[in-house]
This record gives C-alpha cells, sequence and structure tokens, in this order.
C-alpha cells in the first residue's frame, strides 16, 4: 500500500489494545541471543524493524521459531557466544538493531558486516563506533555510516559521556560492557528509555543506575529466563491514537495493555497541556515495565511549547504532537535537532507534509512551529519519505482536513505498525 486515500472522518472512539513495544521487544531479542537457554517471548513488536532484530540473531547462530499464539523462542548463543555470519547482516530499516548489535558483537571474537536500507545507510554510527573504539573494539565504516564492520575481541571497561541523549548509544556501551574488563559507565546528559536496565535482571544480569550515570560490570554471563516475557504495548504506538483523539471533538479512545515506563510518556503531558483529557491507570507490571490502561477525551485546544530538556521523552511522538496541533493549536517545539537524523530528516519533511496538507508550519535548525489556529487543514499530498512515523502523523492530519488527502510511502508504515489501518478502521467514526 505505498499509496493511501484518504477522507475526513467525525472523530475516533473505541477500545483498542495496543501492539508489543518495539523497544523493549529489540532488547528480549538481543539478550535472549547472548544467554544461555531459551528464551520465549510473547507479543513481541510486529513490524519490520523487529524481524530484523530475529535475523540477525539467527544469522549469528540463534535458533529462531515462531509458535502459534503470536510466540517466539529464542536460544541463545550462551558461553559458545555468536558465530561469524556467511554475510552481511541486514538491519532493514532499524537504527536500534544495528547500534545494539555493534554493542553486543564487540566483545566477541567474530567479524560482522551490518548493513541496511537506504534510509539506515544515512543514519550516524560514530556515535556508537566512538565509544566502542575507546573499550578497544575495531569497528570501521565509511563517513560514520553503513555498511558497518565490527571486529570483536578482548575489551576494557570506560567511561562515556555521549554527546546526544540517547537510549541506543547507552544500550550499545552497556551491552558491550559485559564482556569488558573493569566496570563501564554510561553518563548520560539527559535521561533517556530505560529498557535495557530494566531487562538485564530478567536475564541474570545487573547494573548499577545513580542518576544519569548507568554502570555495569563486565564478565557477567547471561540465563535465559524460567517464564514467558511478555511485551506490553508500544507507547510510541498509543500516542497516534491518543492525538488523534485529541484532535478530533467528540473523540474517547481507551488503549488497553500499554507500557507506562515514566520516561515513555512525554507525549501525555504534553497533549494535557494542549487541552485533551488524559487518565492513566496502571493495572499490572511485565518484565519490570508498568503497563495499564490509557484513556484520551478531546478537549479545548490550547497552545503550548515543548522545551529542550522535553525532547528526549517524546522524540518519536514529536510528529504525531504536530499533527494534533495541526487542529486548532500552535505549538513549537525547540532543541529537536536529532530527528533530523532519523528515518529521514523529520524536521525538514514533517514540515513540508504538513505545508502540503494545508498546515501553517516552519522549521527551524532544531525544531518547529505549527500554528493550527491560522488555518485549517485543506488536505492535498504528503509524501511520507519513506518514514513511519510522519505516514501516522500525515494521517492524522488529513482525517481531521476540510477535504480528501493522499500520503504517498504509506507502506513504510509497516516498520512498526503494519496493523495501523485495521486499528484506524476500527476506532474511525465516520462522518454522517
Amino acid at each position: 500500500m505505498p499509496v493511501v486515500s484518504l477522507s475526513p472522518i467525525r472523530a475516533v472512539s473505541g477500545l483498542l489494545a495496543i501492539p508489543g513495544d518495539k523497544s523493549i521487544s529489540h532488547r528480549y531479542v538481543l539478550l535472549g541471543a547472548l544467554a544461555s537457554g531459551r528464551t520465549t517471548m510473547r507479543h513481541l513488536a510486529p513490524g519490520a524493524d523487529v524481524r530484523a532484530s530475529l535475523g540477525c540473531v539467527a544469522a549469528l547462530g540463534a535458533s529462531v521459531l515462531r509458535a502459534p499464539g503470536g510466540i517466539v523462542t529464542v536460544d541463545g548463543w550462551g558461553e559458545a557466544g555468536p558465530g561469524s555470519p556467511t554475510g552481511p547482516l541486514d538491519c532493514l530499516n532499524s537504527g536500534t538493531t544495528m547500534r545494539l548489535l555493534l554493542g553486543l558483537l564487540a566483545g566477541f571474537p567474530v567479524s560482522a558486516t551490518l548493513i541496511g536500507d537506504a534510509s539506515l545507510s544515512n543514519r550516524p554510527m560514530r556515535r556508537v563506533m566512538d565509544p566502542l573504539h575507546a573499550m578497544g573494539a575495531h569497528v570501521t565504516a565509511v563517513e560514520g555510516r553503513a555498511p558497518v564492520t565490527v571486529t570483536g575481541g578482548r575489551l576494557h571497561a570506560t567511561t562515556w559521556t555521549p554527546a546526544a541523549a540517547s537510549a541506543q548509544i547507552k544500550s550499545a556501551i552497556l551491552l558491550a560492557g559485559l564482556r569488558a574488563e573493569g566496570s563501564t559507565t554510561v553518563v548520560e546528559p539527559a535521561a533517556t528509555r530505560d529498557h535495557t536496565e530494566r531487562a538485564f535482571p530478567l536475564f541474570g544480569l545487573t547494573c548499577a543506575v545513580d542518576g544519569l550515570r548507568v554502570s555495569v560490570d563486565g564478565g557477567q554471563r547471561a540465563v535465559a529466563p524460567s517464564g514467558t516475557l511478555d511485551v506490553p504495548g508500544d507507547p510510541s504506538s498509543a500516542a497516534a491514537w491518543a492525538a488523534l483523539a485529541a484532535s478530533l471533538p467528540g473523540s474517547h479512545v481507551e488503549l488497553t495493555g500499554v507500557a507506562l515506563n515514566p520516561r515513555r510518556l512525554g507525549f501525555v503531558a504534553a497533549l494535557q497541556r494542549m487541552g485533551a483529557t488524559v487518565a492513566i491507570t496502571k493495572t499490572h507490571v511485565l518484565g519490570g515495565e508498568p503497563v495499564g490502561t490509557v484513556a484520551v477525551t478531546y478537549g479545548n485546544c490550547a497552545d503550548t511549547t515543548i522545551e529542550p530538556d522535553e525532547v528526549p521523552g517524546l522524540i518519536d511522538e514529536l510528529p504525531v504532537l504536530a499533527a494534533c496541533a495541526a487542529h486548532g493549536r500552535r505549538l513549537e517545539v525547540r532543541g529537536a535537532g536529532e530527528l533530523r537524523v532519523k528515518e529521514s530528516d523529520r524536521i525538514s519533511a514533517l514540515v513540508t507534509g504538513l505545508r502540503a496538507l494545508g498546515v501553517s508550519a516552519e522549521e527551524f535548525t532544531d525544531g518547529f512551529v505549527i500554528n493550527g489556529r491560522a488555518r485549517l487543514p485543506c488536505g492535498g499530498q504528503a509524501d511520507a519519505v519513506h518514514d513511519h512515523r510522519l505516514v501516522m502523523a500525515f494521517t492524522l492530519v488529513a482525517l481531521g482536513a476540510i477535504g480528501p488527502s493522499t500520503i504517498t510511502d504509506a507502506d513504510a508504515v509497516d516498520v512498526s505498525y503494519p496493523g495501523f489501518w485495521t486499528d484506524l478502521a476500527a476506532l474511525r467514526v465516520p462522518l454522517a
């Protein structure tokens, strides 16, 4: 479905179970491959990104099996470690797969070349390569971009402060630190997702967290969990429906099974400031992650600014928040230059696509301003430039536009949310 045509709807309403979280799924798959024994997982994220991680660990010698009931098992490398692959490891569009695998492989005596699609091949990898070099790994790439070749071996511990706040950088260093001599520490410039830290104990691993400092001792060995790991729902996927409900009068949605990790709920606070009514109910805990329901009801339209210190907690949700602002609000975002090195230059592509749909939007070097008070979206044709987050954002704008809209490269949504269109059909309330 590379091109999707959309007509306006009246509202969204209903109850929806959210698919498995992508970030957590990647970590369970990679740690399962590292572990001794069989890791059994249920409700993994269904998109192409996590399939890339599964494919890569299989190419390195792990046994991957999909069973009925949404169960996936990984028989890990254990003490033997990964084997050198017979060909390149294709990470497809997944930056998480590539960056975390570099850290995971750096401490083993193997050589592997990691490749990706055109988008991934244009994303910066030096931010992971540099700390791995400091630990003694040999990692090469032309101009710091894929293909990236890692030749692993003995590592020594380091203390590293990344230039950018990134859970991927942090996790890559921590994974390498498991094989290093001594204690490896990451000092974050700002708090990022802590799914790796929460996943470690499930696999018999320990790490120490002290504010923005995370440390891991080398010489640890991962062991597969005894029970099934259930992956909670993805907050970034939930954010699309939350933002849509906040955009269209008369809307109310209840999103169930969502991971309520505090470092993933920045979008909730933003939507509340934008006038939506949001209620969060914690129901249980899965793998150290709080889980529950997010209920969103349309409210008044209010303007807001997202400050730089908020950005790490909602970086993936900024496109759908921009889409929500297009429906009668003004939103200004600063300190989000990291958006320019995502699956696309998300600042430029977002602003260009919103303008094509009739939205008043302006880009800055490190952010953008959306002025939904200036005029309502009129519809049109927007190019998602094969970026799954932009497909969702442009869809949200189109559903509240005055006229019909077309989105190109819409099949990119399969990277993270292949059931997106089916779930939209279940929630949509058509115009009378």
